[in-house]
């Protein structure tokens, strides 16, 4: 095409893919990963490509289904964010050990800081544990070009090949080419072969001789020698290893030491399994190396401990962001330079919180208004933000919510009672991850209530699509898997389904749903509380309110503490609160929350 693209790093992975020649991409959304796939099918669309493009039920079942297809000889591609790749942990190592016959890149997006994410994890870890080959981009511009290589030395030793971007890359923009879309033509052709797709035992110690084989024989590669920026020899006796975006800053940060081109600097573009030509070279040569890398010391270990210095030896911090500030810090203490200034520290930010007139919001206050004594585990997602409002007590991983509010049971009903007991959970998580505890939870005959908080979509990654909505991806129709139904599947007898909005109701249902769970016939009593995203186009049409805080008010702040919503506010002059125009989205739920009555809505727009 010959044409030039501003593209997002995500942006830019997704384009590359169609371009190189992938049929099927899978992904299960999560931050910094989510745009991946959107751009996936933006491309196809574009250029006509033939892809087919699911968000899965989750980042094992995308892996799963992005496989087959690469074991018939096609290529394809799965994205997830790094705690994604603890969910398909299982699929992931076995695929090294059996491999592809098609190209196959698994994209495992890193979180270092961590920005949006509930641990520090670095996938190339994983990488090394299941002995899969990970490639390290620099900037977008590199992991689009490492998408045409990966996918090129997946299927030359038919391994599974990482492609590890960090927040960073995946949210820089840069201008790059657009490319031909490479076509092919590959009919699906799955060879059987039960020695290699079904292996037994007896075939595995065979399968991990193979594949240490082929890490062996990509290791010698000279294509994957680290990048070298010699030096101007004043510093002969130290060098620096970097990989990722901590080489970009630090290279950035040489200059501003006004040490560019001072000290020998390698660049790894493969983290593992390293170049062994180069490792015995850079070993035999320096008597001090650093290792500059994110987030675990992945290199560095590979290298061995001595001379070489990372963030196993607590040079580098052990945790946290290579941002060039502590980039630059490091550099000045390894080459004996004055280290610059410590910038001040950044101003107390506004603490996160759920959007003005989010359903959750409601929901949140009718529990903890209903059962102040209660017990409140719950999941990932924006509704982790109810922990403002006192309703959420845990948060652990996808799912773990609702397997977390069984265990609160079995361990108080030993001693022969137990609290109210209210686990909460997103629609896209519970098709996601709370399906299996869900049924576990049932059969197990545990008691608790499980308020399903249903938007309507996967709001915090961006408004993907849920099952429960029949659309695809890719905006096609599909067979919807309606929640109510799930629910009674899974061996639920006390289900109620609740507008979000109306408080009353949804205090109520809750009373009702802990007398069934104490009741002989109790068990698990499911609530779904419905409601719209605002900022989906369906919350965008809703009915406005004009509300308003009368004379009435005493000025006790509940709505403020208690509710915790933007759209009110504290006037100082006249000792009460009011109503933010700019930011109240006219709901009108905080009508049910001034405890003097003196909050009033009226109909709007």
């Amino acid at each position: 095409m010959g044409s030039e693209r501003l593209l997002l790093g995500n942006e830019a992975i997704g384009r590359a893919l169609v371009e190189g020649g992938v049929t099927l991409a899978a992904s299960y959304p999560g931050t910094p990963a989510s745009e991946i796939l959107a751009a996936v099918v933006a491309a196809a669309q574009e250029t006509g490509a033939k892809v087919h493009a699911e968000w899965s039920l989750n980042e094992k079942v995308a892996f799963e289904t992005a496989l087959a297809n690469a074991m018939c000889g096609r290529r394809s591609a799965v994205a997830m964010k790094q705690v994604g790749l603890n969910v398909a942990a299982d699929p992931f190592f076995r695929a090294a050990y059996l491999g592809v016959t098609g190209g196959f890149l698994v994209v495992a997006a890193d979180d270092p800081g961590p920005h949006s994410s509930q641990t520090e994890q670095d996938s190339r870890l994983l990488a090394l544990a299941a002995q899969v080959p990970v490639l390290d981009p620099f900037d977008p511009r590199e992991a689009r070009e490492m998408v045409h290589v990966g996918l090129l030395l997946s299927e030359r030793y038919e391994l599974p090949v990482m492609l590890r971007p960090t927040t960073r890359v995946c949210h820089a923009r840069q201008n790059l080419p657009l490319g031909e879309v490479v076509s092919w033509e590959r009919p699906a052709r799955f060879v059987k072969d039960p020695g290699r797709w079904a292996a037994t035992p007896v075939f595995v110690r065979d399968l991990h001789r193979r594949l240490n084989d082929k890490l062996a024989a990509i290791a010698r590669e000279a294509e994957w020698t680290p990048d070298f920026l010699p030096g101007d020899g004043r510093r002969p006796e130290k060098c620096i290893v970097a990989s990722g975006v901590a080489a970009a800053h630090a290279l950035d940060m040489l200059t501003e030491l006004k040490a560019a081109g001072q000290v020998d600097f390698y660049r790894v573009k493969m983290p593992f399994p390293l170049h062994q030509p180069w490792v015995e070279q850079v070993l035999g040569t320096y008597g001090e190396i650093l290792v500059l890398e994110e987030t675990a010391p992945v290199i560095e270990l590979q290298l061995g401990l001595g001379r070489v210095k990372g963030r196993a030896t607590g040079t580098v911090p052990g945790q946290g962001e290579l941002t060039p500030e502590v980039l630059g810090r490091v550099l000045a203490g390894f080459l004996g330079l004055t280290a610059p200034e410590a910038p001040a520290p950044a101003a107390g930010g506004v603490r996160p919180s759920l959007c003005p007139g989010c359903g959750h919001r409601g929901v949140f206050y009718a529990i903890r208004e209903t059962f102040p004594e209660g017990i409140f585990p719950s999941d990932i997602g924006c509704y982790t933000l109810g922990i403002n409002l006192q309703a959420v007590d845990t948060c652990h991983c996808m799912g773990a919510g609702i397997s977390q509010a069984a265990g609160f049971y079995h361990a108080y009903a030993a001693g022969g009672d137990f609290p109210p007991i209210v686990a909460t959970i997103g629609d896209s998580t519970f098709y996601h991850a709370g399906i299996p505890a869900l049924i576990n939870a049932v059969f197990h005959r545990a008691r608790f209530i499980l308020v399903i908080l249903d938007n309507q979509t996967t709001a915090m990654t961006g408004h993907q699509p849920t099952p429960a909505l029949g659309i695809t991806a890719q905006g096609l129709p599909a067979t919807p898997v309606p929640l109510p139904e799930l629910l009674r599947a899974c061996g639920v007898t006390f289900l109620r389904e609740v507008e979000a909005y109306n408080l009353p109701e949804v205090k109520d249902i809750l009373l009702e749903a802990d007398r069934f769970c104490r009741s002989p016939e109790g068990g698990v009593a499911v609530i779904i509380a419905r409601h719209p995203c605002l900022l989906t186009p369906e919350g965008r049409r809703q009915p406005r309110y004009r509300v308003r805080v009368t004379e009435e008010c005493i000025g006790c702040g509940h709505c403020l503490e208690a509710f915790e919503c933007r759209g009110l506010k504290w006037e100082e002059a006249e000792g009460r609160a009011a109503i933010d125009p700019v930011t109240c989205a006219g709901c009108g739920v905080c009508v049910h929350v001034c405890p003097a009555g003196a909050i009033e809505s009226e109909s709007g727009d």
